[in-house]
C-alpha cells in the first residue's frame, strides 16, 4: 500500500500530508530524570502495531551482533547576550558555523543593529565582536576578539541554543548535551541520545551490542519549516560530518555477521546513507551533506532507529515516514497524541524496527 501511495503522489507529495494535530502542553519543556526513564513507543514498521513502554526497557529490542550508531557531537553554548558598543543597545548572536581565525556565521537580534563595522561587547568585555559582513539571507559574518581560550569563555557566557518551542530556562547545560558528546559544533543537540545513561549503554555492550560514534553537527536548519508546497522542492541545509574508520568497520562487520545498523537519531541515520550514497559503501570519510530522505527514498546501511517525536510538516517526520510509511507514522502520532506522550527535544522517544 505504502508503495502504491508513493507512485501515485510522488510528484505531488505536499508538505501538509505530513501534519498532525499536536496540542500545546504536549510539547515538553523540562528533561525527564533519570535521562532514562521517559517513555518509549515501539512501531514495528511491517505491520504498523505499537507497544508502549520506558526507555530502559529498549534494551529488550536490541540482539547480541546489533551495532548502535550514536552522534557524539557536543552543542556550543551558542547564543551569547551583549551590548553595542558606544551605545548599550541590547544585542543577541546565535553562533552558526566557525569558518575559522575567530570569524563565524551568527545569526543577529536585532539585525538591524549588526551594520558592518558594528562592534558588540559579551560577558563585561571577556568577549568583542565586529561584523564584518551581511549575507544575502541576513546572516551576519562576525570576527571575535579576546583573551585566553575561546571556548572556554563561551562555557563561561554562553547559552545553550534550546529551540523556539522551549520556554523554560535550563538550569543544567548537560542536560541538552548526550552523556557520550564529544566533537564540540552543533548548534542543536541530537536529541534522541539524550535519554541514555553511562549505565544503560554500559548494560547494551554487556549484552553484546556494540556501539559506534559518527559525528554530524546539527546546523538551525532542523528547526526551519518546510515553506513549500511540494515537498520534493525543498532544499535541505549542509551539515558536517565524519565518518571514522573504526566505525565503518563495526558496520560492515555487523552487516556481513547478520546484525542490525539501528541508528540512534536521524543525524546519525543521515550521515550513515550519506556515506553510502556519496561513496557507494561504508567507509572512513568525512564531508557536508544535505541529503533529504522521504518516502520513497531506499535506505542502504539503516535496520532500525531510535528517535523523538518530531514537528508536524518537518523533513524529520518525511524521514521517519519514509522508513516506517507515512500511514503507520501518522497513525502511531496520533496514538501518542492520545496517550499523552511528551514531544520534541525534551519528549518521549519512538523505537521503529
Amino acid at each position: 500500500m505504502q508503495k502504491e501511495w508513493i507512485v501515485l503522489q510522488k510528484e505531488m507529495m505536499k508538505t501538509s500530508d505530513f501534519s498532525y494535530d499536536l496540542p500545546k502542553e504536549l510539547i515538553a519543556q523540562t528533561p525527564v530524570e533519570p535521562r532514562d526513564h521517559s517513555r518509549l513507543m515501539v512501531l514495528h514498521k511491517e505491520s504498523g502495531e505499537v507497544e508502549h513502554r520506558h526507555f530502559y526497557d529498549v534494551i529488550d529490542y536490541l540482539n547480541p551482533g546489533d551495532c548502535l550508531i550514536v552522534n557524539d557531537s557536543r552543542v556550543l553554548p551558542a547564543r551569547l547576550y551583549g551590548q553595542k558598543e558606544g551605545t548599550g543597545g541590547h544585542m543577541e548572536f546565535l553562533l552558526l558555523q566557525n569558518l575559522g581565525n575567530d570569524q563565524w556565521e551568527t545569526l543577529a537580534k536585532p539585525g538591524k543593529k549588526a551594520k558592518p563595522g558594528t562592534i558588540f561587547t559579551f560577558g563585561d568585555g571577556k568577549l568583542r565582536a565586529v561584523v564584518k559582513e551581511v549575507k544575502e539571507d541576513g546572516n551576519r559574518i562576525v570576527q571575535f576578539f579576546y583573551e585566553g581560550s575561546f571556548y572556554a569563555i563561551l562555557d563561561e557566557i554562553g547559552q545553550m541554543p534550546l529551540p523556539p518551542y522551549i520556554k523554560e530556562k535550563l538550569q543544567d547545560k548537560e542536560r541538552y548535551q548526550t552523556v557520550y558528546s564529544h566533537e564540540v559544533g552543533s548548534a542543536a543537540a541530537p536529541t534522541a541520545g539524550l535519554h541514555f545513561t553511562p549505565e544503560l549503554m554500559e548494560k547494551i555492550r554487556r549484552k553484546g551490542i556494540a556501539i559506534g560514534f559518527v559525528t554530524l553537527h546539527v546546523g538551525l536548519g532542523t528547526f526551519r519549516p518546510v515553506s513549500v508546497e511540494n515537498v520534493l522542492d525543498h532544499k535541505m541545509h549542509a551539515e558536517h560530518y565524519s565518518m571514522p574508520a573504526e566505525t565503518a568497520e563495526l558496520i560492515q562487520k555487523t552487516k556481513q555477521n547478520g546484525g542490525r545498523v539501528i541508528a540512534v537519531g536521524t543525524t546519525s541515520c543521515r550521515t550513515l546513507e550519506s556515506v553510502a550514497a556519496q561513496h557507494g559503501r561504508i567507509c572512513e570519510c568525512e564531508g557536508w551533506t544535505d541529503i533529504f530522505i522521504y518516502p520513497g527514498f531506499q535506505f542502504k546501511v539503516l535496520d532500525a532507529l531510535i528517535t523523538n517525536f518530531h514537528l508536524p510538516e518537518s523533513t524529520l517526520v518525511m524521514l521517519v515516514s519514509a522508513l516506517a510509511g507515512r500511514e503507520n507514522i501518522l497513525h502511531a502520532y496520533e496514538t501518542a497524541v492520545k496517550e499523552k506522550y511528551r514531544f520534541f527535544s525534551f519528549g518521549d522517544a519512538m523505537l521503529i524496527e
